[in-house]
């Protein structure tokens, strides 16, 4: 079993709602991600439905997948974007997003993706440090206009998450000190391109414990109270995003529990809130479609070499992260389990997805199926050692389309030319 509803075996057959795999791989070729719609709706109608009743905007936290299909069907749900960087701006409003339901966070914004997001009348700016606060105002002014900002409080709060991606402590690199806020909300007020509208917070990605969301959302309603109090008329709460998902055993808050922590906080402030959940929307939602190359039998290790690698999925060598593997072929019942080394073709030892994973017998040809392969898996593929971006497949229901192809070498090639004198003749 796969542990994901959209995922199931039938007739010996793993399906994608009600597309076997193994006709998918026949078409298209490995590795190739594959992606589920209803997948995607589900997630995000939960957090929707968990939230009705207040004003609020899903911003769909792009950087997780920003795959244009995938934008499309959460735009088609109601959905806005959350991006950070002008060519994600780009992206989404080629999605079809509205610009008014776009924030644009980050903590290096240029001057130009500014100019691009405010000609492009965007929701708001997360802006996250006062160098920032006085460029974008100049920015602003140079167009005749102010930009709409909410500013990022860094509340110090522990989200006990991996090192990596925690990003409301003190030592983050992230956000304005909450001890500081006034002070730099006061500072906003005096700038002639700033219009005040919000208040944002983010404490980090694949939270498994609320706990840390009451300790931020705690502080967060106080400060609302008391800018308010000062003057500032804040009209919108971004709440960041970092729902965490089920890769193994994680059994991560519902979106139904979420809510009303966010309502028994600040269900009395009269503010819109914006959520940005980027994972939470789209990391089960997705799953990488891999063949066996190799079985190879090591002195000590038994490797099963796929022909996917760390360019395709980097989550495991960059975070030791768990992903489940199973064959898409289902086992015979009561298979005997061994441990195996699954690696990836890369010309590096940390190629590796599982280190002494119990799998039933394999052999060279066979499919596997890497899970929650839907967030930050094809947004940070690579092309190292040559290998073409894989293709991206969604299926919706006993259908499925590739919305992205592989490419070929001269396609990747395509940017590059050659240095005059590499083409001289030589005497």
């Amino acid at each position: 079993m796969t542990g994901f509803p959209w995922f199931t075996y039938r007739d010996g057959r793993l399906y994608a709602e009600g597309v076997a795999l193994d006709d998918i791989a026949a078409q298209v070729g490995t590795p190739a991600y594959v992606y589920s719609s209803q997948a995607l709706t589900d997630r995000y109608q939960s957090l929707a439905e968990a939230f009705a009743g207040t004003d609020h905007l899903i911003a769909y936290a792009m950087k997780a997948n920003a795959s244009l299909a995938i934008l499309r069907h959460f735009r088609d749900l109601g959905a806005g974007a959350d991006v950070v960087s002008g060519g994600e701006l780009q992206i989404a409003m080629k999605a079809g997003i509205a610009p008014q339901k776009i924030i644009f966070a980050g903590v290096g914004k240029t001057r130009e993706e500014m100019a691009l997001a405010i000609k492009s009348g965007i929701a708001q700016f997360n802006v996250e440090s006062e160098p920032e606060l006085h460029v974008l105002s100049d920015v602003a002014v140079s167009l005749g206009t102010k930009a709409p900002i909410a500013i990022r409080i860094n509340p110090d709060v522990d989200a006990k998450t991996h090192k990596k991606i925690t990003t409301g402590k003190a030592a983050n690199k992230f956000g304005i000190a909450y001890q500081r806020a006034h002070e730099v909300y006061a500072e906003a007020a005096k700038l002639p391109g700033i219009e005040i509208v919000g208040v944002h917070v983010h404490i980090g990605s694949q939270l498994t414990d609320l706990a840390p969301y009451d300790a931020t959302f705690a502080r967060l309603a106080e400060l609302v109270t008391s800018l308010r109090a000062a003057g500032h008329a804040i009209r919108r709460i971004d709440l960041g995003g970092g729902i965490g998902i089920t890769y193994d055993e994680e059994t991560p808050p519902d979106a139904r529990s979420y809510a009303n922590l966010v309502r028994k906080h600040m269900g009395k402030l009269d503010c819109e809130f914006a959520l940005e959940p980027g994972r939470y929307l789209v990391g089960n939602a997705g799953l990488l479609l891999t063949r066996v190359t190799f079985v190879k039998q090591a002195e000590q290790k038994t490797f099963l070499i796929l022909d996917s690698g760390m360019n395709d999925l980097i989550r495991p060598a960059m975070y030791e992260a768990y992903h489940r593997i199973v064959p898409v072929k289902s086992p015979k019942p009561g298979a005997n389990q061994a441990p195996v080394d699954i690696v990836g073709p890369v010309c590096e030892t940390g190629d590796t997805f599982a280190e002494d994973r119990p799998m039933p017998p394999a052999d060279a040809g066979d499919l596997l199926a890497i899970l929650s392969a839907g967030a930050y898996s094809s947004a940070m593929a690579s092309t190292y050692n040559a290998r073409p971006l894989a293709p991206e497949v969604l299926v919706s229901g006993d259908r499925f389309a590739i919305t992205r192809r592989r490419a070929t070498i001269d396609e990747m090639t395509a940017l590059e030319t050659l240095p005059a004198w590499l083409n001289e003749v030589k005497a």
